[in-house]
This record gives structure tokens, sequence and C-alpha cells, in this order.
């Protein structure tokens, strides 16, 4: 008896206890500022864990729990119009869309493309047509981007062009043309660029001006489009032979039996894969037709690697006002992230006022 009443009134006790305190919730974990600058000294590179508390925060308000409150229902983002697997997301902080512009690792961000090429241009290439290429490349105005995709791995013999250390390389041996263009010309990469160029190696180029070419192009509404080829040079269809009355032409005549309609393939809405000419729109569209291998995705524990931690990345910087070029990379770094700081701010303050919420406080680790 004596041990049942002791047990009644140790857990009545606790009961009161228990409710005479306030509720806690850890949802983020901080760590104090002068651990994660010694942190960010010690690496000379950003800390991971400011980034870690955001993502660790908004992975717990879209999980989701059986218990939470209305109000931290609405809390929670979830945009189904963001791109798929970044629905969580403010709608400001997505940005679904690059391109190849090369960036400085050092300086402030906002002056790093005083100008843009307006227009892309690719060549699949080997060392053998180095020349070809060199004499094709100078028909492009600054106004197009130049990118090369190496078939035989040999990318530094190139540099003896000055365009060359401009451009754009890619390097897979032995891959065709459109092998690449899946892989790296994905639309949300180029879609910066009004119009792409896919063009084979081996094109004479003496009678061809880009600049004309797009003013064409644009004047007739061209969505795809190849230059016109030399009537007596390795002709295979009629509708891509050039002709001297035209300024450009959609349809011609073929052999007999050779086109079931006047309007199909090949006397009509047909050009050839050598040197094909597409406007971003219609990129879009061809680059879902080309199929891709089956890829998957995985770590593979039993082979790994170390990360040295060697600042090479930070010796290609610029040295300015007598600071070492590592230290102009630092910099821009911080001011990247600073900036980045700020995009994910404003964009979730614009959310939750658009949803009619207060925003949380989210406090971000300098």
């Amino acid at each position: 008896m004596r041990l049942l009443v002791v047990t009644v009134i140790g857990v009545m006790l606790g009961f009161f206890i228990g409710i005479s305190f306030p509720a806690v919730s850890i949802t983020k974990l901080h760590f104090p500022s002068s651990i994660v600058s010694y942190i960010e000294d010690k690496n000379s590179a950003l800390t991971a864990q400011a980034i870690l508390n955001h993502a660790w925060t908004t992975a717990r308000n879209a999980k989701g729990n059986d218990t939470e409150s209305s109000s931290d229902t609405a809390m929670k983002i979830y945009v189904p119009t963001n791109p798929r697997g970044a629905e969580s997301l403010a709608p400001g902080i997505v940005v679904p869309e690059s391109d190849f512009h090369p960036r400085r690792l050092w300086g402030n961000p906002d002056e790093d493309l005083p100008f843009k090429p307006k227009y892309l241009v690719t060549f699949t290439v080997g060392i053998s047509q180095k020349e070809n290429i060199n004499r094709a490349v100078k028909k492009f105005s600054d106004n197009f981007a130049i990118l090369l995709f190496h078939y035989d791995g040999r990318v530094s013999e190139w540099d003896e062009f000055e365009w060359s250390k401009r451009a754009i390389h890619v390097s897979v041996r032995r891959q065709a043309k459109w092998w690449y263009a899946k892989r790296f010309l994905h639309p949300d990469i180029v879609a910066s660029y009004e119009y792409i160029f896919i063009w084979d190696e081996d094109l004479g180029v003496e009678h061809f001006n880009a600049e004309e070419y797009i003013k064409l192009v644009k004047k007739y509404q061209l969505e795809i489009s190849q230059p016109g080829l030399e009537p007596d040079r390795g002709l295979t269809w009629q509708m891509t032979k050039r002709r001297g009355d035209h300024q450009v032409h959609k349809e011609t005549e073929e052999r007999p039996g050779w086109c079931t309609d006047p309007h199909l393939p090949p006397c009509a809405a047909f050009v050839e894969i050598m040197a094909p000419v597409f406007s971003r729109d219609a990129w879009r569209c061809v680059w879902h037709m080309i199929q891709p291998a089956h890829e998957k995705i995985g770590v593979v524990d039993s082979q790994w690697i170390v990360h040295q931690v060697v600042p090479s990345l930070g010796n290609q910087g610029q040295s300015e006002h007598g600071r070492a070029p590592w230290e102009g990379v630092r910099e821009r770094c911080r001011k990247e992230w600073g900036i980045f700081q700020t995009r994910i701010a404003e964009a979730e303050k614009s959310y939750y006022e658009m949803m009619g919420v207060p925003p949380p406080n989210v406090t971000f680790v300098h």
C-alpha cells in the first residue's frame, strides 16, 4: 500500500512540474559566430554551416508533422509551379536557366559581363581541322559565343589562336556531335542565346557572313535553318541546294517519287544535320527528341577519394592593389555569399507577403 501511494504521488508531482515549464522545440542548430569565423579563416573559404542550417530548417518545415498547428502549416513553402524538385523554395530564389558566359574569380559580380553574346556557335572538332575552324570562327563577330567540343582530347594546342582563349572547350574522346549536344546544350543552359549554331568542322565559309545570316533568319522568321549548300559540292538533297535567285526558300521539287507531300520533308520543312541553326524555342523542342543514354546516379563507397584542400582555385585569381590573388578570390566568395543571402531572404519575404502570413525569424550564421 505504501509503495502504491508513493508511486501515485510521484507521478502527480512529475506531471505538475512538467506543465509548469514552457514547451521547448529544437528546430535549428547554430554554431557561435566565433567558431564559424575560425572555421572560415582556417580553410580560407566559405563555411558550409550557414547553408546546412537553412537547408535543415527548410527540410524540417517541408516534412510536416501531424501535431503541428495550422499556423506552422501555413509557414511551409510549396510552389507547384517551380521546377521539379524545387517546390519547397520561394519562387524568387529559383533560377532555372544559366549560360556559358565565363565569370571572374575576383571583383564585383555585377562587373563581370560588360558584354553578353547574343548567339552561340558550336563546332565538334579534331586537331586536324584546326585551320579550317580558325577560318570559320573569324566569320562570327563578338555577338557569337564560341563553344568547341573536342572528340580527340587535344585542347591545349588550340591556344595559338587568341579567340580560343576566350572560347568554351569541352573535351570527351570519341563522341559524336549530338552526344555533346544532348549533354551540354540543355535548353536551360542555352536559353540566353537567341540562336544556336550546331555545326560540323568541315564547312567552307568563304561566302558566309554570320551577321547577315541572322538578319535573314529574323526577316523570314525561321525557327530552324541552315545556309544554302554550293550546288556542285557534296549535295544530297535539292532542298538544301543554294538558289541564286532567292534570299530564302522553304520548298523545292525533288526527284519523282521522293515526296509523298510537297509540304513535307524532303521537299519542305527540311534541313540537314551538318550545319543547322535553331532558335532557342525550336532548340528546346528538338533537344527533347534526341534520345539520351540511360544513366543512374550513386556513390561508390568501395572506391574513395581524399579532399586534400589544395587552394589551386585561389591561385587563379588576379593580384590587385598589392594583394595576393587568393585574397581577391576569397573576397569574391564572401561577396557572392552575401548576394545569395540577400536574394534568398528577399525571395522568402516576397513569398510570405504573397501568402498573407508573417515571415519566420530565420537567422543566418555569418
